[in-house]
């Protein structure tokens, strides 16, 4: 039964019809009974509101110097102290981290979408459909990733982070595209779908109507948990020069920048990496409750 069937059934109580209860509303009660889901919703959506609210209350922007204080330790002034450029550590932080989120939601977005459509057309049409579509698959999962985003990298000059976000998502896919596959090619056996084709539904309809939405478990699961992994990547590219470039910054660039003085100036890199380690962790266990919320036979005991 898919999404929109269990959404419509109703069942015969007491002599008066009710509707029963959704499969959305049956997930999102399993994930917000459990723990590590509530912790890791609250966490992520604290630190969403930090990085995007938290600007409207610093006495700085992450463009805004103090000549006066080069290097300070945290104070009623600079909250996380300041940079050597006289840059506050805090106002800075936080659009670094407005950055990271941002291109990890969009290409852990693009990337399960990608997966979803190649997926979805591999174990629909299966033949030469499947074989090339397989074949582009594999070979992107034996290119050294970060090699040739590093190698692309003078195309991510300042402004151009949307280009980043597209190839970062090229190489987040394939993985999930392969589980589609292989769910597609069971999902076609439907009822369902035999009838819509029967019927002479467009496949291209079908895949879209019928054959994603019923994937929409994994693809969920999969874009939350894509979305640290893109964070992750984006920060190790960015600290290497590789990722967004200056001006602006991310985790990665304030980290890589941190990193050289964190011996004598502790503020100017524990800050940053302590938020990616939280903001990393609250992404995991949200995927991980929403896994088992979907799915509760594959919770652990």
């Amino acid at each position: 039964m898919t999404l929109s069937e269990e959404e419509a059934a109703e069942e015969l109580t007491d002599g008066t019809l009710t509707r029963a209860p959704s499969r959305a509303r049956m997930v999102a009660g399993r994930f917000f009974r459990s723990t590590q889901g509530l912790i890791g919703f609250a966490v992520l959506a604290l630190m969403f509101l930090l990085a995007f609210v938290g600007p409207l209350f610093s006495p700085w922007t992450y463009t805004d110097k103090d000549f006066t204080a080069f290097m300070q330790p945290p104070s009623a002034r600079h909250w996380f102290g300041t940079l050597q450029t006289g840059s506050d550590v805090f106002a800075v932080t936080l659009r670094g981290m407005q950055k990271s989120l941002v291109v990890g939601l969009l290409a852990a977005l693009v990337s399960t979408a990608l997966a979803a459509v190649v997926g979805a057309f591999a174990g629909y049409f299966l033949g030469w459909t499947d074989r090339v579509l397989s074949w582009v698959t594999d070979l992107l999962l034996v290119l050294p990733a970060f090699l040739i985003l590093a190698i692309l990298s003078p195309l991510f000059g300042s402004g151009q982070w949307p280009l980043f976000v597209i190839m970062l998502a090229l190489f987040l896919w394939m993985v999930t595209s392969k589980i589609v596959r292989g769910m597609a090619v069971s999902v076609k056996q439907r009822e369902f779908v035999q009838a819509a084709r029967y019927m002479g539904v467009p496949p291209v309809r079908i895949i879209f109507r019928h054959v994603i939405p019923n994937l929409s478990s994994l693809l969920i699961v999969d874009a939350t948990l894509n979305v640290s992994s893109a964070i992750l990547t984006e920060t190790s590219l960015s600290y290497f020069g590789f990722g967004i470039q200056p001006p602006d910054v991310s985790f990665g660039t304030l980290i890589a920048d941190g990193s050289r003085t964190a011996v004598y100036a502790p503020w100017t890199f524990w800050f940053v990496a302590g938020l990616l380690v939280i903001t990393v962790l609250a992404v995991n266990l949200v995927g991980d409750a929403l896994r088992d919320a979907f799915d509760p036979s594959s919770g652990r005991p």
